[in-house]
């Protein structure tokens, strides 16, 4: 195999794993193509000329290419005509902008328009009710639980038998919904692939607002809390290539917008957190999908960025890595291999108002030697940004995409990639005793004393464990138990971690860490290709129950005291949605189900890192009503 078939190769095979839309996957119109379609390689041949300089690693500040590739036809055009990107595309004409959007999407530039329009809110369906109840973040609370109350829920857990579909929402252009909905006022509000934030109306899915962010959104949407009728509540999210943005949530309008880091491979995964009057944004990246041995690997630093709700301004910065990387060596082309890197932040924080701190989980290091920071949980001083203290729970975790594809970007030594990417939960023991909750991608569970964070009160091994194993996104606690969702993935990559593989949910005592129930997930998959039946995405609690979507498309209620299954829907079957077309849900991943004033929401679609591709959202309540 030549070089450069070699490197297509690896970029292929990078795209599979971090996400590029294959074009046939992408809903498309009827309309004719432009009749001036521009063949690929004259795209290839733009992009090389005036953009690779920037977006190839040679800019800082320039999103890498490979961010470029996961975004929408229409939202790089943007960008090119007229938008942030006018002064450098000047010297383009608009089908040489075309030709470069198209090639970096990988579809044709109108593929990324909807089938049908979602119909426009009117009356009082269009109307944001200040009284109603407020679900808010990715944890619905400072202290990450996952657990929605009883007086917000209003789902008993022995009406959840009946429910049944009250609505669905196609999102257009998009073979993914990971933004984990968000309800207040009313309203729905989640991101999407394409980079489009929506307020919809809660009870009927029309659209009330919409906004197109430079990027897929794949956080949730934070509405901030509000005091009266006077107050303008603001809703907030991150966008795929690292960028904050503050919206008026009653009108969709743009407050402000900033972008808090400026490594080109940053991006926002985790949800940002309000706590008097500040944003809390932690920041991740993908360098880790290194795999050139050209590439000096790596320079990113997870971080924890407050800003000024009101304006946007940075109040402080604190890196999860005190030092900046330096060169420690060489790979066999002689490219520098920097260290310590990664430690990125995957999750959302976590509030302690009564110590003053912000807790954060980190991910693995990217390169050797690995140092402390990583699989580690960190608590920040809320007010400076100071780190007050750190408690590694894996050690000597260095690993990036390049062990998986084995080239020479393989940290030596390298590490299983168990990053702590759930985040952390605190829980008050009926004892007094504080304690924070973890998991890592090991499948294993653990405690720690929030006051010594000394070594952990207990560990809990559930899981196989692996790169999309063990627990990613969300564990649940409703303060006496703790929910534990195991992935334990089956592809090729996973099976050179030992063991059989152990998806299902399990329940734990959150004191001592004693398991109380498990129930596996059963397989419906049928050698469906892409389809595993564990759980990669956060769950949630309502008092009686835990609700976890599945990878196979199954989203399931299950018995909080038994773990017997409630209720459960099959999210791959078609439906009709709010704009009359079809659409499907695929996997279930990122942010977990939501459950406000009776309606359990669910997204549905993850065609990403070997998922089933879906773009839906999916309402459901007693007996449809």
């Amino acid at each position: 195999m030549s070089p450069s078939a070699h490197v297509h190769g690896l970029v292929v095979a990078l795209l599979a794993f971090y996400g590029a839309a294959a074009p046939a996957a992408v809903p498309t119109r009827d309309d004719p193509p432009p009749a001036a379609e521009a063949p690929p390689t004259r795209g290839a041949a733009l992009y090389a000329g005036y953009c690779a300089k920037c977006h190839d690693g040679h800019v800082y500040k320039a999103p890498a290419k490979t961010f470029l590739q996961m975004m929408a036809a229409d939202a790089i055009y943007a960008a090119l005509d007229g938008g942030v990107m006018k002064s450098q595309a000047a010297a383009l004409s608009a089908a040489d902008r075309q030709a470069v959007a198209e090639h970096l999407a990988g579809q044709p530039l109108h593929a990324a328009a909807p089938p049908a329009a979602a119909p426009r809110c009117e009356g009082a369906a269009a109307a944001f009710d200040r009284s109603a109840p407020r679900v808010s973040s990715w944890g619905f609370d400072a202290r990450n639980s996952h657990f929605i109350p009883a007086e917000v829920a209003k789902l008993p857990a022995a009406d959840l038998p009946r429910l049944r579909l009250k609505w669905a929402f196609a999102y257009p252009g998009g073979i993914r919904a990971r933004s984990q909905p968000n309800v207040a006022m009313g309203a729905v509000f989640v991101g999407s692939h394409n980079g489009t934030v929506y307020a919809l109306d809660a009870a009927t899915g029309c659209v009330r607002w919409q906004f197109r962010a430079s990027a897929e959104v794949r956080t949730p949407v934070l509405v901030t809390p509000w005091k009266d009728a006077a107050s303008r509540p603001l809703a907030v999210f991150g966008d795929l290539i690292g960028r904050v943005y503050a919206l008026d949530a009653l009108t969709g309008k743009l407050r402000w917008q900033r972008k808090v880091e400026d490594h080109p491979a940053a991006t926002l995964t985790g949800a940002p957190v309000f706590h008097r009057g500040r944003l809390y944004v932690p920041v991740s990246s993908l360098e880790e999908a290194a795999t050139d041995p050209a590439y000096p690997c790596c320079s990113f630093r997870g971080s924890v960025v407050a800003l000024e709700a009101r304006t946007g301004a940075v109040a402080w910065k604190s890196y999860t890595i005190d030092e900046k990387p330096k060169r420690v060596g060489s790979t066999s082309s002689g490219a520098p291999v920097l260290a310590p890197s990664g430690a990125a932040i995957w999750n959302s924080p976590t509030i302690d108002e009564k110590r003053g701190l912000l807790y954060v989980g980190t991910g693995d290091n990217y390169s050797s030697p690995a140092n402390d920071r990583s699989d580690a949980i960190l608590a920040f001083d809320l007010g400076t940004g100071k780190l007050r203290w750190s408690r590694q729970v894996f050690e000597r975790d260095a690993w990036n995409v390049g062990c998986m594809l084995k080239t020479d970007n393989c940290p030596k030594p390298s590490g299983p990639d168990f990053d702590l990417g759930s985040g952390t939960m605190l829980v008050s023991l009926p004892s007094g005793r504080d304690v924070i909750l973890g998991g890592l991608k090991s499948g294993t569970a653990f405690a720690v004393d929030a006051d010594s964070h000394a070594a952990p009160l207990w560990i809990e091994r559930l899981g196989r464990g692996g790169t999309q194993g063990g627990i990613q996104f969300g564990m649940a606690t409703d303060g006496r138990r703790l929910y534990v969702p195991i992935s334990d993935m089956r592809t090729k990559y996973e099976s050179e971690y030992p063991g059989e593989p152990r998806g299902g949910i399990y329940a734990l005592d959150v004191a001592s860490g004693a398991r109380l129930w498990s129930q596996p997930a059963p397989d419906r998959c049928q050698g469906r290709e892409f389809c595993d039946p564990g759980i990669l995405a956060a769950i949630t609690a309502i008092p009686g129950a835990v609700i976890a979507g599945h990878m196979d498309g199954q989203v399931r209620a299950y018995a909080a005291d038994s773990g017997a299954v409630l209720w459960e829907y099959d999210t791959l079957a078609e439906v009709r949605t709010v704009s009359g077309a079809a659409a499907h849900g695929g996997s279930i991943g990122g942010g977990g189900p939501v459950v406000a004033n009776g309606v359990l929401y669910v997204n549905s679609g993850y065609g990403v890192y070997f998922h089933l591709p879906g773009n839906v959202l999916l309402a459901f309540s007693v007996d449809g009503r």
